[in-house]
C-alpha cells in the first residue's frame, strides 16, 4: 500500500515539475516572427498565428487553431484578406499568380 502512494506521489510531482518547465517554454511571436533569444526568427507557426490575428481585425471569426489545423480555413481566409502586406508571405501560395500584387493580362 505504502508503495503505491510513494509511486503516485513521484509521479505527480515529475508530471508538476513537466507542466513547469512546459509553461517556460512558450513559443512568443511578434507578427510573423518567433523570437528566440531575443532576435526575430520567421517560423510557420508564427505566420499562421498572425494571419489569425489579422483575419479577426476584419470582423472574421477564427480561431489560431482553425488557421493552424485547417489548410481550407487558411486558404478562405488568404483568398479574402491575401491583399493585407501584414500576411501576403503566408498567403501567396492562395493569391492568383503567387500573390506578387500585380495584374497579369
Amino acid at each position: 500500500m505504502t508503495s503505491k502512494i510513494l509511486a503516485s506521489v513521484l509521479l505527480a510531482s515529475g508530471l508538476l515539475a513537466l507542466t513547469q518547465g512546459g509553461a517556460q517554454a512558450r513559443i512568443v511571436c511578434d507578427g510573423n516572427f518567433q523570437i528566440v533569444h531575443g532576435q526575430p526568427v520567421g517560423t510557420p507557426y508564427c505566420r499562421e498565428m498572425n494571419l489569425a490575428h489579422v483575419a479577426r481585425t476584419y470582423g472574421w471569426h477564427v480561431t489560431d487553431e482553425a488557421i493552424r489545423y485547417s489548410e481550407s480555413t487558411k486558404a478562405q481566409v488568404c483568398r479574402a484578406i491575401g491583399y493585407d502586406n501584414r500576411v501576403q508571405d503566408i498567403c501567396a501560395p492562395y493569391q492568383p499568380y503567387g500573390g506578387d500584387g500585380r495584374f497579369h493580362f
